[in-house]
């Protein structure tokens, strides 16, 4: 019997397991065009909803999608209501899952082919191709899901033998309409251990189709399955912005709704099903005996499996169709649920886009690091302003205020830097494609010179100390030069930061970007030349011209940087 148990969780194991890699595998193969589907397809709520259901009937994983979506809100990919519209899709795309359990792994022994599909597998993961690596690990990880399933099948104990864990089960389900709460609640609490709503519908089908269980017990257990999915997304967004958190308390508020609609209508809706079915050739599901002695007979089986199935579906699809009219609303519900914390001066310098770490769908946490970069960018730029305030500084209080901000905007720049390389060196390397790889390694030369343009900040700002030490100043002329060399810089500075919104998959214009570079060299070398000249007519004081091409020189040591970063891309 322990045995028993033990293949039946090393069974679990293997089909979870292989869940996760065929979703992983379609990820990678498709990551790309999932970003470009998202981008483009969720113009209004209908589109959303059908987005959702694509991207999740083909990844088959509602959790990754939503985590997905979650993980887009954070990144500022997605508006709100559109994550919602997606949220609604996911919930139908899911049920997929059930149907190709009910419809290949009880109907016929797919085991019997998954062992030759992992010998195709294996022949394709050598492949120096990526796209068929990524399918190879989608085969293998389709062999293992429903090896694991059969395997469950098969080590599930018998309870003939057991008739104290068939006495315990029939006897929980006496209690009426209590009987459905308790199994709604047992679904509920086993998607939380599993982490996966697919695992436990495939072990209520299991137990279902064992005859375990009445029909109306597993579909409460179903319904108990949909509100432990939302804990997953939950769970992503409890360390990430605020819209994130407000996406997935929307994917709970839509699930709990629709449990609230079924128990109030459970009877009339089991009725439905068992309609449904009978009008396809089969036994009604709901009037059927389940003793637990032995398995459903063949055709009281497809009965059930299909019945639940069906189930599944229409109640996603019933309760999309219900809310989709209310998606404004749901987001107004959810954002008052959750306030903003406010754009409080200090939040300008937090992560924005990436607070709360890699997303379970690595290949597509890449534009979270991405938008981060932007937003590095932007608050960058912000430097400059500080950088000319230093210099107009006409007092010593005032220098060291302007001073303490570039000292500031340094140790930014390095926060800041290592939290994006830690974000970019958490993601699973043999979860996303080269393609994402390459991006990666791009971005961390990206933030790399945007951590020296912090650097340059503070430079200035010593070299403005040293000055005011020497107790030297710069001519009126010498500050106008300057001025212009930052206003140089601060375009040089639009450019890139557009080039950065453009990203990997735009088009760059790096030919405008090196034109800024030329000309804040060429500037940066007329000045120095000219300062050169007034010191060899002895009309500059030595000391501060030495200071004033230094001066000079680190700005143009920016613009070096800022063209590396659009060359990058």
């Amino acid at each position: 019997m322990l045995l028993q148990i033990f293949t039946l969780i090393g069974a679990l194991g293997m089909f979870l397991y292989g869940m996760n890699m065929m979703s992983s595998g379609l990820q990678k193969t498709a990551g790309g065009r999932m970003r470009t589907i998202l981008g483009s397809m969720t113009s209004n709520r209908f589109k959303s909803v059908l987005t959702g259901l694509g991207i999740t009937s083909v990844i088959q994983s509602s959790s990754a999608t939503t985590v997905m979506v979650v993980g887009f809100v954070n990144a500022g990919l997605l508006m709100l209501e559109q994550a919602i519209g997606v949220i609604m899709g996911a919930n139908i795309g899911t049920t997929v899952t059930a149907w190709l359990i009910s419809l290949l792994g009880f109907k016929m022994d797919i085991s019997v082919l998954a062992v030759p599909l992992m010998a195709v597998g294996f022949l394709l993961s050598l492949s120096k191709i990526e796209k068929r690596r990524n399918v190879s690990e989608f085969i293998i990880g389709f062999s293992l899901l429903f090896l694991g399933l059969s395997l469950m099948k098969n080590s599930v104990p018998d309870l003939q033998q057991t008739p104290e864990v068939l006495s315990f089960i029939q006897t929980w389900s006496n209690f009426g309409f209590w009987s459905v709460l308790i199994f709604m609640v047992f679904g509920t609490l086993l998607t939380l251990v599993l982490q996966s709503s697919s695992a436990t519908m495939a072990l209520t089908l299991i137990m279902l189709n064992l005859g375990w269980l009445p029909f109306d017990m597993a579909a409460a257990m179903v319904f108990g399955e949909n509100i432990g999915t939302t804990i997953t997304a939950n769970i992503a967004a409890a360390v990430a912005n605020t819209n994130a958190k407000r996406a997935a308390l929307a994917h709970t508020l839509f699930n709990l709704f629709g449990v609230v609609w079924a128990l109030i209508f459970f009877k009339p809706f089991i009725a439905l099903i068992g309609i449904i079915i009978e009008a396809m050739g089969y036994p009604n599901p709901g009037a059927m005996s389940y003793s637990g002695n032995e398995a459903l007979s063949a055709d009281n089986a497809t009965a059930a499996l299909y019945g639940l199935s069906m189930l599944h579906t229409l109640f996603n699809t019933f309760n999309t169709c219900i809310l989709i009219w209310f998606v404004p609303q749901i987001a107004k519900i959810v954002t008052l649920a959750i306030k903003s914390k406010g754009d409080k001066e200090e939040d300008v310098v937090h992560l924005k886009f990436i607070d709360a770490g890699p997303m379970g769908t690595a290949e597509l946490a890449i534009e979270q690091a991405k938008n981060e970069t932007v937003h590095f960018g932007k608050i960058l730029r912000n430097e400059l302003e500080y950088i000319k305030s230093a210099i107009y500084a006409t007092t010593e209080a005032e220098f060291e205020f302007y001073r303490g901000k570039l000292v500031k905007y340094e140790e930014i720049s390095d926060r800041i830097e290592y939290e994006i390389a830690s974000f970019l060196n958490a993601l699973p390397q043999d979860s996303i494609s080269e393609k994402t790889r390459a991006q990666s390694k791009a971005l961390f030369k990206i933030i790399g010179e945007m951590e020296s343009l912090g650097d340059s900040g503070e430079a200035i700002s010593r070299i403005l100390s040293r000055r005011n030490e020497h107790g030297k100043r710069f001519t009126d002329k010498s500050v106008a030069e300057i001025d212009s060399m930052l206003q140089l810089l601060d375009n040089a500075y639009a450019i890139m930061i557009a080039n950065l919104e453009k990203g990997f998959d735009g088009t760059p214009d790096v030919k405008l970007a090196v034109e800024a570079e030329v000309e804040l060299n060429e500037k940066r070398n007329r000045l120095r030349e000219q300062e050169i000249r007034n010191i060899e007519e002895g009309t500059e004081s030595y000391t501060s011209s030495v200071y004033y091409i230094d001066l000079i020189s680190e700005i143009e040591r920016m613009g070096d940087y800022i063209i590396n970063i659009s060359q990058a891309l």
